[in-house]
């Protein structure tokens, strides 16, 4: 149990094929009881009614929902205390409605595969609005491609996937449904999807821009920001925008505290089944035998 709660996704993911279903199965079963315990007790929410107060309260959700993507990047790459890094990514997940597991997954996938216009889970492009909403669909994509290089891709995973990716979206909605009903109809509306959406465009122009996004030349890759707003958000939320540091290093919880000789560095996508251990997150000891790819 306690390694079950130490070990990041990605691995178990690799040694057992039904890993999210059992993933997404526990959580479906932890909102349902939620739910039903909620309405039992007739619940009224935090906030059931509207009030001036959650003016002041906004911003700092603005805030805690970035900071959530922040810490849960880093939880990703295993920069928390080991005891309780996946509990804190966990956590986080659970805030910013991803959870934990296909943060950590898709995230090991474009530190594996940075700037790659196929295998990237979000490769940058031109235009923001566009890169926003290739991110939104790239995702899954993702996820299933990348079972299919664990597992084969064959018209049995193909169709486990379409099964996994309903179970997901349907957790996702009881995770949704959690948060109306702790918050109240006034504190979910005015304060939390205010601050999820703040959360997501301030995410993926986080993605954008580190990656070289304002290139004129599309000379996309990760870069140092550190003016202006920039260093602002340096700042706040513990150096992320000094992005070519953290590829890096990843292990930095802060990357702007490495400081490396100034040089160019070019993005080189590795090969398909190249070595992770430069990405920061994949422990020997962690990655036991993978089960077989036997059908559903």
């Amino acid at each position: 149990m306690f390694k079950t709660l130490t070990v990041l996704p990605y691995n178990q993911l690799r040694r057992n094929r039904y890993f999210y279903l059992r993933y997404d199965g526990f959580y479906a079963a932890l909102f349902a009881a939620l739910i039903v315990l909620m309405a039992a007790a007739d619940w009224p929410g935090l906030a059931p009614t509207w009030s001036p107060t959650l003016l002041w309260v906004l911003p700092l959700a603005c805030y805690a929902q970035i900071l959530c993507s922040v810490v849960i990047h880093n939880c990703t790459h295993g920069n928390l205390p080991r005891p309780i890094n996946r509990l804190v990514g966990e956590l986080c997940g659970l805030v910013v409605l991803t959870r934990f597991a296909s943060w950590e997954i898709i995230h090991q996938r474009h530190h594996r595969y940075s700037d790659d216009p196929i295998k990237d889970p979000h490769p940058v492009e031109p235009s923001y609005w566009k890169f926003l909403f290739h991110t939104v669909y790239n995702v899954e994509h993702q996820l299933q491609t990348l079972y299919f290089e664990l597992y084969g891709d064959t018209p049995e995973t193909r169709l486990y996937e379409r099964r996994r990716a309903w179970v997901s979206y349907a957790t996702n909605i009881l995770l949704v449904v959690t948060w109306w009903m702790l918050l109240g109809p006034a504190g979910f509306l005015a304060v939390f999807v205010p601050a999820s959406i703040v959360g997501f465009l301030h995410l993926v122009h986080f993605n954008w821009s580190t990656h070289n996004g304002m290139s004129k030349e599309g000379d996309y890759r990760p870069v140092n920001l550190d003016e202006g707003l920039f260093k602002v958000g340096n700042l706040l939320f513990f150096g992320i925008y000094m992005h070519e540091n953290h590829h890096k290093r990843p292990d930095y919880f802060n990357p702007a505290r490495y400081r490396a000789a100034a040089r160019t560095w070019k993005v080189v996508p590795a090969e398909a089944g190249a070595s992770l251990d430069g990405v920061g997150a994949l422990r020997a000891d962690e990655l036991g035998p993978k089960e077989p790819a036997t059908p559903v």
